[in-house]
């Protein structure tokens, strides 16, 4: 018989902040909005959509929360990530319409020398916290998530001081950052169970990979919050993207949590949570990165499912289970898909109206209109400019349903 736990696993992704932060990498805003509405019909709780305070974010950031409110994003919540220092609650509150921030700060000894160069000690860091988390609440915010940047390399004394602070002055719940990948699933248990237990505040857990334990120490920690009687989020991002060695693979978490020794029996997910949107959301991202899956990426890789030695061979025809924890099909694998192999056309920044309309006719699409198709070509063509190369079906087909949000979301003034 199942356990049964009032407090749950949620999902917050990172992959628009933490993911499109990773070196050499990025996305277009079209891009980042199909993300949105991937994770939206995944079932994802939250995503970090952005910086309120990056003015090329502005139109992006507004024309999200846009299709919030249209229905087409929801009830997934959309939130910015900031500095915690008022300037940027005041800034993003200007510039945006967002209604839920994360306000980040450091607060380890290293980084606290390290990057305020002896400006800042302690008690000033939480002061500054507090004055953002004032004002972002004065101000509105429905929801506010305070970062403690480099948690694991921060004294947990003066952590739990950080966090109760946020606590008594409205934050809605804690970021525990394993900025550097530092923790192993020890180290994390006790820490946040520490921070859990003392605090009394749902605890996120945001981690990095440069020690290669970034999914264990995520799902370890959201475990050690359970324990202790609180929610917990964890940071992912789509196929493990992120700054350096990457943060934990958004599929990877959820398998985790599903199919692990003894977790599988306590259902903590978030029952929103469709893991059948594993393979769309992770070839969707591959190929706005142009970053290839690994072969050997759990759940979607090439490999995943492959057996060539004849004991495993024989074993997986046998009975799927002697050598497959969970079926492909649950990841939404397996559907037949469709290869052009002879003439293609597609449709991009110097299309004609034309090949255009061929393009679209193939997704079933049809224009009131010439003029309504030109004005939809030509939104394409400027969201080819900003992605350099074809544009997808769920792209093509948002432009033409939401043209003028996608109008909003192509355009950049600098």
């Amino acid at each position: 018989m199942a356990k049964k736990n009032k407090n749950v696993i949620r999902l917050i992704d990172v992959t628009n902040r933490d993911g499109v932060q990773t070196s050499r990498l990025g996305l277009a805003k079209l891009q980042k909005t199909i993300v949105n509405i991937l994770l939206n019909d995944m079932g994802v709780y939250q995503s970090e959509f952005g910086f309120p305070v990056t003015r090329h974010e502005t139109n992006y950031i507004n024309a999200n929360v846009e299709l919030a409110k249209a229905g087409l994003i929801k009830p997934m919540v959309l939130e910015g990530w900031i500095r915690a220092i008022p300037q940027d609650v005041e800034e993003a509150i200007k510039l945006t319409n967002v209604q839920h921030l994360n306000i980040s700060i450091s607060t380890s000894e290293q980084m606290i020398k390290g990057k305020f160069g002896g400006k800042k000690n302690k008690n000033d860091i939480i002061k500054l916290m507090i004055a953002a988390l004032r004002k972002a609440k004065e101000k509105g915010i429905k929801t506010i998530g305070v970062n403690a940047e480099d948690a694991s390399r921060t004294d947990i004394e003066y952590l739990i001081k950080f966090a109760k602070a946020a606590r008594d002055n409205g934050a809605d719940r804690i970021r525990y950052c394993d900025t550097l990948g530092f923790d192993n699933p020890m180290s994390i248990y006790a820490s946040i169970s520490d921070l859990a237990a003392e605090v009394g505040l749902p605890v996120e857990i945001h981690c990095h990979n440069d020690l290669g334990m970034v999914v264990a120490n995520s799902v370890i920690g959201a475990k050690a919050a359970i324990d202790n009687g609180v929610d917990a989020y964890i940071n992912t991002t789509i196929n493990g993207l992120g700054e350096r060695a990457g943060n934990a693979d958004l599929v990877s978490v959820i398998l985790a949590l599903k199919y692990s020794k003894h977790l599988h029996n306590e259902n903590l997910l978030d029952k929103k949570v469709k893991l059948g949107m594993a393979w769309k959301i992770s070839k969707y991202a591959s190929y706005a990165f142009g970053v290839p899956i690994p072969i050997n990426q759990p759940g979607v890789g090439t490999n995943a499912f492959a057996h060539e030695s004849g004991i495993h061979a024989d074993g997986a025809l046998k009975d799927r289970r002697n050598y497959e924890l969970y079926d492909f099909e649950s990841l939404g694998r397996g559907e037949p898909e469709a290869v052009d192999t002879g003439r293609k056309i597609t449709a991009g920044e110097y299309s004609g109206i034309k090949g255009f309309r061929n393009v679209y006719q193939r997704l079933a699409v049809k224009f009131k209109s010439d003029a309504e198709a030109r004005e939809i070509l030509e939104l394409v063509r400027y969201a080819n400019v900003q992605t350099q190369k074809p544009l997808v079906e769920d792209e093509l087909k948002f432009i033409s349903s939401y043209p003028k949000i996608a109008k909003k979301i192509l355009t950049t003034t600098p």
